[in-house]
C-alpha cells in the first residue's frame, strides 16, 4: 500500500522543473509563478511575448528559484523538441509540463477561411501533441513520473458563438487528455486538463461589455476568474495532491455552466 504523504508536502514541488508554454503573459504567467512558488524550477516558453517572459522570469528569480526564458514555434515539431531538450540542459530535469499556449479569435463559420481554421487548430491542439510528446519521452527517458496539465476552456464542453474552429480545437484537447493518459499512466505519467471559464484581462470591459455583462449575470460565482483561479488547479494537479488523478477535466468556471440551458 503506498505512503500516505504528509499535509504539508501536497502541494510541495520542491526538486521539481517544470516548462509552461505561453507563459509571457495572462494565465501562463500566473501559472508559471504559482509552480515557482511552490518550489519549482521554471522553464517560461513565449513565442511573441519575449519581453514578458522575461519579466516572469525576473519574478521568479526574485524567488530564489531557477527560470529560464524559451521561445518556439509550438506548431513546428522540430522546434518543440528543441524546447524540451533547452528546458533540461537548464533545469537539470522536466517533471511538469503545462501546455497552456493557445490563440483565441472570433470568426462567424460561414466566412472562416482554411487559414485561420489551420491557425487555431495548430496552435490550440496540434501543438498540445507535440509538447506532450516531446515532454513525456523526456520523462520516459529519466525513468519516468511526470504530470502534464492541458488548458482547454469550458467551450470545449459547450460552443460558443463565432468560435467553431476555438471549440472544435478545445473539444480536442479534451479528448487527447484522456488518450494520453490511458497511454501513458504505465510509465507513471498523470494527464489532465483544466476547463477555465471568462478570465479577466486588462480591458475587456471596455473590448467587450455585452459579453461581460451575459456571463456576470450567468455565473453562480458573481465574477470573472483571475489567472491566479486557473493557475491554482494547475498546481493541484501538479501536485502530489492529485496523485490518483489522470485523464481528467478540472472545470474552474465559477459554476457556469450548471446553470440551465432553458
Amino acid at each position: 500500500m503506498m505512503a500516505k504523504p504528509p499535509l504539508a508536502s501536497l502541494l510541495d514541488l520542491a526538486g521539481k522543473a517544470a516548462l509552461v508554454t505561453g507563459g509571457g503573459r495572462g494565465i501562463g504567467a500566473a501559472i508559471a509563478h504559482r509552480l515557482a512558488e511552490a518550489g519549482a524550477d521554471v522553464a517560461v516558453h513565449y513565442r511573441s511575448s519575449a519581453e514578458g517572459a522575461g519579466e516572469v522570469v525576473e519574478s521568479i528569480t526574485e524567488l530564489g528559484k531557477r527560470a529560464v526564458a524559451l521561445g518556439a514555434d509550438l506548431t513546428r515539431a522540430s522546434e518543440v523538441d528543441r524546447l524540451v531538450e533547452e528546458t533540461v540542459a537548464a533545469l537539470g530535469r522536466i517533471h511538469i509540463l503545462i501546455n497552456n499556449a493557445g490563440v483565441y479569435p472570433v470568426s462567424p463559420l460561414l466566412d472562416l477561411a482554411e487559414e485561420e481554421w489551420d491557425l487555431v487548430v495548430d496552435t490550440n491542439l496540434k501543438s498540445v501533441h507535440l509538447c506532450t510528446r516531446a515532454a513525456a519521452k523526456a520523462m520516459v527517458e529519466q525513468g519516468g513520473g511526470g504530470a502534464i496539465v492541458n488548458i482547454a476552456s469550458i467551450e470545449g464542453l459547450a460552443p460558443a458563438d463565432m468560435h467553431a474552429h476555438y471549440t472544435s480545437a478545445k473539444a480536442g484537447v479534451l479528448m487527447h487528455t484522456r488518450s494520453a493518459a490511458l497511454e501513458l499512466g504505465r510509465h507513471g505519467i498523470r494527464v489532465n486538463a483544466v476547463a477555465p471559464g471568462l478570465i479577466w484581462k486588462q480591458g475587456i470591459e471596455e473590448e467587450w461589455p455585452e459579453g461581460v455583462a451575459r456571463w456576470l449575470d450567468a455565473v453562480p460565482l458573481g465574477r470573472l476568474g483571475q489567472g491566479d483561479d486557473i493557475a491554482d488547479a494547475c498546481l493541484f494537479l501538479a501536485s502530489t495532491a492529485s496523485r490518483w488523478i489522470t485523464g481528467a477535466t478540472l472545470t474552474v468556471d465559477g459554476g457556469v455552466l450548471s446553470t440551465p440551458v432553458f
